[in-house]
């Protein structure tokens, strides 16, 4: 099964100069963690509810300060036409729950989630990523 079998479609994107409130309020109204930080037709960034806890609000950033401030910019992804298999051993490897996923000229196309593994019939492999996933010793980034 392919990645773009599996993926969820509709995606919000956050602007890298947007506010951490602007991007928080848009977590809050798709009852999402994660979006996606996008620059001219380009992903340039992630940002979860929990880097606006950690290294906004922690670190002493108010509601003003814009999510290029907060966001990781090395983001890892996949492609949509990459079997969904292989991406999610990759998942397990990289202890991420979330990959952005992108067509081959780099333009955002979906989100692969741990969820939407789940409920493919690619038996196992969501227990595989989680397991993964869960080890003690990973990075805890905005993906995480």
């Amino acid at each position: 099964m392919k990645v773009s079998e599996a993926m969820s479609r509709d995606v919000r994107v956050a602007s890298p100069e947007q506010t951490i409130e602007q991007a928080a309020r848009m977590m809050a109204s798709l009852d999402a963690g994660v979006l996606p930080v996008g620059e001219h037709d380009r992903l340039v960034g992630m940002i979860t509810d929990r880097d606006i806890a950690i290294r906004g609000v922690a670190q002493g950033k108010g509601p003003n300060a814009k999510v290029r401030d907060i966001m990781t910019s090395d983001v890892k992804y996949c492609y949509e036409d990459e079997e969904i298999a292989d991406v999610t051993l990759n998942m397990a490897d990289i202890q991420v729950r979330r990959l952005p996923v992108l067509d081959h000229d780099k333009r955002l196309v979906g989100i692969l989630s741990l969820g939407d593994v789940a409920v493919t019939n690619e038996e196992g492999l969501a227990g595989v990523a989680l397991t993964g996933i869960s080890r003690p010793g990973g990075e805890h980034n905005q993906i995480g």
